[in-house]
This record gives structure tokens, sequence and C-alpha cells, in this order.
């Protein structure tokens, strides 16, 4: 199904561009936030939301506002904060009723839970993150997961093994902490792209339905589909 273009208006004024795709009768949505370096159309993004939609799950991609002015420098955590709540705002308005998720891409996801652990997202019953991006390259660290202690509903973690961004070994520590509420799919070999090397005996496509199942897996465990 194609995904229909619109904007969505910020709190603070100004509009970002945005992608719905929604299948007919869909069981539940994902507010889907992109990546640092790449914006809702990047090839990974576009084909998690196919994916996702022909597992009955409807998308609404979006721009963060750095990235709409097409510049590389991501906007500071309060102001994509803001542009993660207007972008649950829509997907409540244009799919009421609809069992509501968000989350991203690496950065996308980091700025969805911040937004959610300052005050809760209205009516979005989980979170998911796509290579949550626990510290910066070669500098270990599990501060940047502290604020997940103030977030209160169901969180998925989809990690690649080889991810330089979450160290293994740390984001386990960190999905153990805390406890029920985060589960954890690892993908061996797999980078912080999701990409897998030939030698792994698995090709990009075989990870990426592994995380799709994994995610209707979540949501179906969250009663939404």
């Amino acid at each position: 199904m194609e995904a229909s273009r619109l904007d969505i208006t910020l709190e603070r004024g100004g509009t970002v561009s945005a992608l719905l795709q929604a299948p007919t009768a869909c069981t539940a949505c994902l507010v889907l936030a992109h990546g640092a370096g790449a914006g809702m159309t990047h090839s990974f993004l576009t084909a998690i939301a196919d994916g996702l939609c022909t597992r009955g799950i409807a998308t609404l991609r979006y721009q963060f506002p750095y990235m709409e002015k097409g510049t590389r420098r991501p906007d500071p955590p309060a102001v994509a904060q803001v542009t993660v709540r207007a972008a649950v705002d829509e997907a409540n308005r244009r799919l009421a009723n609809v069992p509501l998720f968000a989350g991203g891409k690496s950065f996308g996801g980091r700025m969805t839970s911040q937004a959610q652990a300052v005050a809760a997202l209205p009516n979005v019953r989980g979170l998911i993150f796509l290579g949550f991006p626990l510290h910066a390259a070669n500098k270990p660290s599990v501060e940047r997961a502290r604020h997940l202690d103030d977030v209160a509903i169901p969180m998925l973690f989809v990690q690649g093994s080889r991810d330089p961004l979450a160290e293994a070994s740390l984001i386990g520590q960190v999905v153990d902490h805390l406890g029920p509420r985060a589960t954890m799919l690892m993908l061996p070999d797999a980078d912080h792209s999701f990409h897998v090397p030939a030698r792994s005996g698995r090709s990009d496509g075989d990870i990426r339905e592994q995380l799709l199942d994994a995610i209707r897996a979540f949501l179906g465990d969250a009663g939404a589909a």
C-alpha cells in the first residue's frame, strides 16, 4: 500500500512532513522516527514500513525539524521531543481507536523514550527501539539509558550483536535492570544498521524479517495484534 504524505504542525510553530501507511483494518500503528543521519524515506525505514503493512500494522513516519531543513546537526532533545509528541498526536487523530506504539531507529528511538519519560505519550502502549544508541562508538556507558527508569510501559529492544553504539553486554544489563517492562531481540552478527557479513550465512533481508516478526510478536503481547 502506498504511503500518504501529510504535514504535522508543531506546538512551537512550523511543520514537518510525514508518511502514513495504513492497511485496511490495521491492528496497530507504530509512530516511527528516523535515525540521526537519514530521514524517513531511508531504504531501511521504508522496508520496515512495507513489512509491517503486510502484517496488518500501520506506520506513521515523520521528519525531525533539522532533517526537514536539510541540515546535519540533530535537533536539541527538547525540540525532538516536541516533534515526537506532535507525531503521536497526529496518529491519534488519524487512527482513532487503533492501538498505538512509538519508537524508531537509533536517535529517533531514544528521543521517543525521552519524551515518554518526561510525560506519557497519549495512548501509546509500548516503545520499540531499532538499535538503541546506548553510547558513542568506543565509549561504553549506560548513562543514556538512565531515563528509561521513568518509562512505565513495555519496551522492545532490537539490537545487533556487532553494534558499536550498544555493546552487547551493556545493553543486556540495561534490559535486565528494567525487568519485565523490557524485552530484547539480539541479532547475531548484525551491526547498528542491521547489516550482516556474508560469512554469517544470512542476508540483510533475513535479519529484517526476523526484526519484523519480533515487532509483531511484541504488539501481540501488548494485546494489539
